[in-house]
């Protein structure tokens, strides 16, 4: 979520910031799922990226939100964003639609939720002649043709990152994902399921793929979002090899995170420029320009929304591998999730699979599943075999929860995209790919028409 955080007051010693992330511990009868999904808005008529202002514009589409009990966020006199029970959506840098759901107690919930969003957002975006697809990566537009959203933390970030990385601007503006937020009970519950995390998350990027198109063709890549990750601010994000050594825990995070350069600070309504220095200098009160602030734990928990590892650490874990995608895709990630996080039989067996595998290994996969998928080949077996397994954990997990809606079903169901997906050994990129290739001639904009919300 990318508007101003609510942490707390002033920060007196490094202790506070370890306390900050330990208070997210919570008992089992606690834990809640909270999604967040990404979406490309574009025109109707000439499927251009949706500009902030105009009749089919971003500001039009969170006015019109209002109408359904969303209260506005702004900036200044612009609205960036809309809040309600616990939930949240907000703009992303190139007009991305995002909304970030409210802690909830099942994937049942959740794509309640889910569905009741993509129904607001439908008829407002129909009256204003707008539509919204759901992808990893733009599959037409140019850096250039898309609109830059009056955020103050964005004009920051897209000064520096063209400093950092070569694609940090192609994430900004051109990219959507699909992220689940999960809870924790303890210290070693958060290390084990950081780990299981970070090192199955390449094989969840594999089962979304759905970013094979850039600017109109085929890339060469299944999830061309996945591989502009690995050359964004390798400072701030990648696989973090360091919470698989002995002895992590919140405070070995809390050190990571004071070295991750600083983006901002947000005082007065502004967001002040202080990119690629230090949070540990801000603390101890060696920022330049800012000696006589006071570091807050709303700057802490501001600086956190900076950090973009695969697996991120708040006062819960975040899952970022997968591509944005259909709508029954946006069910699926939480699902996936819950079935090895939330039931203690699936988290160890999944650990059991990954337990051995070596900093090298776990890094060769992120490298390579952006482009081979499933096909990806690791040891004497390959990603989809390891999506298998990781799927039947999961389904194992989620029977084990039996959290039922009305009609008696449980959460398993929610997967069975993937596991068709995986059972095919096709991904949503290469069924694309076949669609450009045949039906569309070779002509992408059909995408529009056939796989928007």
């Amino acid at each position: 979520m990318s508007i101003p955080q609510a942490g707390g007051g002033p920060i007196k010693s490094k202790a506070d910031l370890v306390e900050y992330l330990a208070a997210g511990s919570k008992p089992k009868s606690e834990w809640r799922i909270g999604t967040e999904h990404e979406k490309f808005g574009y025109n109707l008529k000439t499927l251009a990226p949706l500009p902030y202002e105009g009749p089919a514009g971003i500001r039009a589409m969170l006015e019109g939100m209002k109408r359904f009990g969303w209260e506005g966020v702004y900036e200044g006199d612009h609205i960036i964003g809309l809040k309600q029970a616990g939930g949240a959506i907000s703009l992303e840098p190139g007009g991305q639609f995002e909304l970030s759901g409210a802690p909830l107690r099942s994937v049942h919930e959740t794509c309640n939720e889910v569905n009741t969003h993509l129904d607001q957002v439908r008829e407002v975006a129909t009256e204003i002649g707008a539509g919204f697809l759901g992808m990893g990566f733009h599959p037409t537009a140019k850096l250039a043709d898309v609109p830059i959203m009056p955020k103050g933390r964005y004009d920051i970030m897209r000064r520096y990152m063209p400093k950092v990385g070569s694609m940090g601007l192609e994430m900004m503006f051109r990219t959507c994902t699909i992220q689940v937020n999960l809870d924790f009970e303890s210290e070693a519950d958060m290390v084990k399921k950081f780990r299981v995390g970070l090192a199955l998350q390449p094989i969840a990027t594999a089962m979304f793929a759905a970013s094979p198109f850039r600017e109109g063709k085929p890339i060469g890549f299944e999830s061309y979002r996945a591989h502009v990750w690995t050359d964004v601010d390798n400072d701030r994000s990648g696989m973090l090899p360091f919470v698989f050594e002995s002895g992590f825990g919140f405070e070995q995070y809390v050190d990571y995170a004071l070295d991750v350069p600083m983006y901002f600070i947000y005082r007065d309504g502004r967001y002040h420029d202080v990119a690629g220095k230090s949070f540990r200098d801000f603390l101890a009160h060696k920022l330049p320009g800012f000696e006589k602030v006071d570091p807050t734990l709303a700057d802490w928990a501001d600086h956190l929304t900076t950090i973009f590892p695969e697996v991120r650490l708040k006062k819960f874990l975040e899952m970022r591998g997968a591509d944005g995608g259909l709508w029954r895709r946006l069910c699926a990630l939480p699902a996936l999730w819950v079935g090895i996080y939330y039931d203690q039989s699936a988290l160890d067996a999944a650990w059991d699979m990954v337990k051995d595998w070596t900093v090298q290994e776990r890094s060769a996969l992120r490298e390579a599943v952006p482009k081979l998928g499933l096909r990806t080949s690791f040891r004497n077996t390959s990603v989809r075999q390891l999506a298998q397994q990781m799927l039947k954990i999961s389904a194992a997990g989620l029977q084990t929860r039996a959290a039922h809606d009305s009609m008696g079903g449980n959460e398993a169901g929610f997967i069975e995209p993937l596991q068709q997906i995986v059972a095919s050994g096709k991904s949503r990129a290469e069924e694309l790919l076949d669609r450009y290739n045949g039906a569309w001639q070779r002509d992408v904009t059909h995408i529009f028409a056939e796989y928007s919300y």
